[in-house]
């Protein structure tokens, strides 16, 4: 433990420190007696020196206005984030082949462009036995496949860094693909998902959550419901028009409005980064 302190409202919250994946250091902010309130406050490369826990710590401490973070979350623990991925040599990643729900392997891989001079690298899908044959894929088709971008965005960036200066493979297209990807407002919309999914559990209903977020449908005898539809296409539990899967994506702006007005919540603690 860092530190401890007393909210405003008179709860009683520590500073500590817990290991991340790859020997990086978590520091989080979490109540001693509510396991499920726990906040990261920064996530530290392993090569950091110990000090800088406490200087982090410190400044979080000193900036009694400004401690606004994320929920700490089971993930945090086994991946790293992209922005450290650059410093550590590929071999360091915790995994090299990816699994979705499928079975579906996917793997980094050098493959032949359409010149059939320079290889690329890139995406590469390995179906199960009874799917399609191995094919190429984008950096966003595999994060939609496993619904989290860890690890793969990680290994991405990490394999860039890698191989920037390697006259012998080409990274332009994966590099685009990671650029787009940081860029998109389209973002996955499962961490939303199990929020609403929750709610419901909890006695919310996803008409009522409809409602609140302006999508009002009526029947012939005028009857005023939720457009439980649009909501359930929106969370990837219901297929789009003419699809015939759910989609793991979600509109910034849509996320925003149902975490806002449907639940009440902070964009940010159903949105996935």
């Amino acid at each position: 433990m860092l530190a401890s302190f007393i909210t405003r409202r008179g709860r009683r919250r520590e500073v500590v420190l817990l290991p991340g994946a790859a020997n990086t250091t978590l520091v989080v902010d979490r109540d001693p007696d509510d396991a499920q309130d726990a906040r990261l406050v920064a996530h530290l490369a392993a090569d950091e020196p110990a000090q800088n826990a406490d200087r982090v710590c410190r400044l979080y401490m000193d900036d009694e206005r400004g401690r606004f973070c994320r929920r700490l979350r089971p993930e945090d623990a086994t991946q790293l984030p992209a922005e450290l991925a650059a410093s550590m040599p590929m071999e360091c990643l915790p995994e090299r082949v990816l699994t979705d729900r499928s079975g579906a392997r996917y793997r980094l891989a050098q493959v032949i462009g359409v010149c059939r001079e320079i290889p690329q690298l890139r995406w590469v899908r390995e179906p199960a036995p009874d799917q399609a044959p191995e094919r190429v894929v984008s950096l966003r088709c595999v994060i939609g496949a496993l619904e989290s971008y860890e690890p793969a965005r990680t290994m991405t960036a990490t394999a860039i860094a890698a191989h920037r200066f390697d006259r012998g493979v080409s990274v332009v297209v994966l590099g685009a693909e990671l650029d787009r990807l940081a860029t998109s407002r389209i973002t996955l919309n499962r961490q939303l998902r199990d929020a609403v999914l929750r709610a419901v559990s909890d006695g919310l209903t996803l008409s009522m959550i409809a409602m609140r977020c302006g999508r009002i449908k009526r029947d012939p005898r005028g009857n005023v419901s939720g457009e439980t539809s649009w909501l359930g296409r929106r969370l990837g539990l219901l297929p789009e028009g003419g699809s015939s899967r759910p989609t793991p994506w979600i509109h910034s702006d849509v996320l925003a409005l149902i975490a806002r007005c449907g639940l009440g919540v902070s964009p940010r603690e159903v949105e996935l980064g």
